[in-house]
């Protein structure tokens, strides 16, 4: 007797599907499709279509690009189909009738002029003028649009951006309630209008919703930065006609930051403006010694010397007392970062001191700023009145080795620079690398004072910013710089590869947004995201910084942004190159030169 459940079952076999049998619709086409009243759900994908059923009566060229460039995926569809002109003439002429006898009877009745009778007056004789000479068509034009998200919330999130941009140009949409399918269908690449919510739209409007516009900034006047990628344009451009000339590069290293900034010196030169340069790795001497420019070379044992007592010439708008008060608090930063660090009680002392200091050169709010130059003190006079306060041993203690130690032939020596030339660098590779953020601050405060002091057009470039942003106070005193540099005709551009150490300051992001000229170059990906948030970059553009070649990189000015690649002739190439080759190839035939003369 055989027991059913005991039987042995014939094993089941798996289905094969071949491959001829599999159709493309089989592999494009989403796993199911969920018809809703306002939207569709395409597998586990969301998606909801518009269309437009009202425009302002002028278009402004590229209004539909901020659209085009949202950082969502969108489909898009253009459906213009083109319109018999004798008809559209019969239907402006009996238009044109009505609007003419209402006028006349406003006329008659003694009723004020309307105002929007006489422009569709207007209107519609300028329109019938330009189809009558065949200069324009008419169109019955249809704007879809399908957005899609991961949820029904992040769809009401993209709507609310959408609407915002459309509705900022007074151009209105609706959602495709109860007909989500139609609307799908006319935004795929069919070819297919299944909405059919057209608005006539004549030949020069229609021309002003081409989407692929590239930016452009090409100006009659300023310095040719390189070629536009989208269309291969000159990006030619003056930063001082923007509402600040400050500028941010950002790059790794190598990618040709030092390159760019190089050929915009050059060039910014020969339109007659001052350039200022920090330099961390004395990449600008040859360059400065190229252009006639003065370099100066920083460190312990240089005989170049900066005091960083020195005051500046008060304005004629300036109050003595304002000078000498800020001067003394940024001593007062200086020396926080100097002697690592002060105490609420120590920094009360040392800004007494100071004040003390300055007061027995005979330089006072009273006495005359004409003659401060000749009383300037040194780092000794305020270790000097130190020695006479209470409480002050460790202060001394530690400001000793400033005045009278291994650090005393930097800080403790008068000036003895100019800055006359038109273009100045500072070099500061020799100096000590813990010395180097107060050597930053002491020549940033010196220069600042120099640029206070006579107003001319300038250019200031600090190189590798990050070093002085290691601290809270030079940091701060950077983003001051940056923040009244426009007052005193300066532009500061700053510099860095170190992407995250200068966005860890809290004065990073805001001296970006002081800088309405931005230069980002190619970014490692450690850093890309942070990037990516700083200057609100697309998907596109963040991908682009990642491949992008050297010397090529995203130009920023204002609310235009472009591909940018940088070009330099034969001439310039041989005087800005930083490759090492080229370099050491330079020193050589300078020391040849140098060989023959003598």
């Amino acid at each position: 007797m055989e027991i059913p459940f005991l039987k042995k079952e014939k094993p089941i076999t798996k289905l094969e599907i071949k491959p001829e049998e599999i159709s493309m619709e089989d592999i494009i086409a989403p796993p199911s499709v969920e018809t809703k009243q306002n939207y569709l759900k395409l597998g586990e994908r969301f998606c909801k279509s518009f269309f437009v059923f009202s425009y302002p009566r002028y278009l402004s060229t590229g209004w539909l690009s901020p659209a085009i460039n949202l950082n969502y995926p969108l489909d898009l569809s253009l459906h213009i189909h083109p319109v018999d002109s004798s008809k559209v003439l019969k239907q402006l002429r009996k238009k044109l009738t009505e609007i003419e006898a209402e006028i006349m009877e406003r006329g008659e009745k003694g009723l004020i002029r309307d105002p929007a009778l006489e422009t569709a007056h207007q209107d519609i004789e300028r329109l019938r003028e330009d189809l009558q000479t065949a200069r324009e068509r008419v169109f019955r034009f249809g704007l879809y649009i399908t957005i899609y998200g991961d949820s029904q919330k992040e769809l009401r999130r993209i709507e609310t951006t959408l609407r915002s941009i459309f509705e900022s140009r007074l151009v209105y949409v609706k959602p495709t309630l109860f007909r989500e399918r139609e609307g799908f269908i006319s935004c795929i690449p069919y070819g297919l209008d299944r909405i059919l919510v057209h608005n006539p739209m004549n030949t020069a409007p229609l021309s002003s919703i081409f989407p692929f516009v590239s930016p452009d900034l090409s100006a009659n006047e300023g310095v040719l930065y390189g070629l536009n990628q989208h269309n291969n344009s000159l990006v030619l451009f003056d930063r001082f006609t923007l509402e600040n000339a400050n500028s941010c590069v950002f790059g790794k290293a190598g990618s040709g930051k030092s390159y760019a900034l190089k050929l915009e010196v050059l060039r910014s030169l020969m339109q007659d403006v001052s350039i200022i340069v920090i330099d961390p790795e004395n990449e600008y001497e040859f360059l400065s010694d190229a252009v006639g420019g003065s370099f100066f070379s920083i460190s312990l044992t240089s005989p170049n010397h900066v005091n960083p007592f020195d005051l500046p010439p008060p304005r004629e708008d300036e109050r003595p007392s304002d000078v000498l008060r800020s001067s003394v608090i940024n001593l007062v930063g200086l020396l926080r970062i100097m002697l690592g660090g002060l105490s609420p009680k120590e920094d009360a002392i040392i800004d007494r001191a100071l004040t003390e200091t300055y007061a027995a050169k005979d330089i006072t709010p009273e006495s005359d700023p004409s003659k401060w130059k000749e009383k300037i003190p040194l780092m000794s006079d305020l270790e000097t009145v130190l020695s006479g306060m209470e409480g002050t041993e460790s202060l001394v203690q530690r400001l000793g080795r400033f005045t009278r130690g291994s650090y005393a032939g930097f800080f403790n020596q008068p000036s003895n620079i100019s800055m006359d030339n038109k273009f100045v660098v500072f070099g500061i590779r020799d100096m000590e690398e813990e010395l180097r953020p107060m050597a930053m601050f002491v020549i940033l405060r010196y220069i600042w004072n120099i640029v206070r002091a006579t107003m001319k057009k300038r250019i200031l470039l600090v190189d590798e910013a990050w070093w002085i942003m290691q601290t809270e106070d030079g940091a701060s005193f950077l983003f001051g710089i940056c923040k009244r540099a426009r007052k005193y005709w300066l532009g500061v551009s700053t510099i860095t590869q170190d992407v995250n150490d200068f966005m860890k300051s809290e004065y990073g992001q805001p001296i970006i947004t002081n800088s309405s000229l931005q230069l980002l170059m190619k970014q490692s990906p450690a850093t890309i995201d942070v990037v990516q948030k700083a200057f609100n970059l697309t998907n596109e553009e963040k991908y682009l910084l990642l491949e992008t070649a050297v010397g090529e990189g995203i130009f920023i000015a204002g609310t235009k942004r472009v591909a940018l690649k940088m070009v330099a002739s034969y001439a310039e190439d041989q005087i800005i190159t930083t490759a090492p080759e080229e370099v050491l190839k330079a020193r050589k035939a300078k020391k040849a030169k140098k060989g023959l003369e003598e």
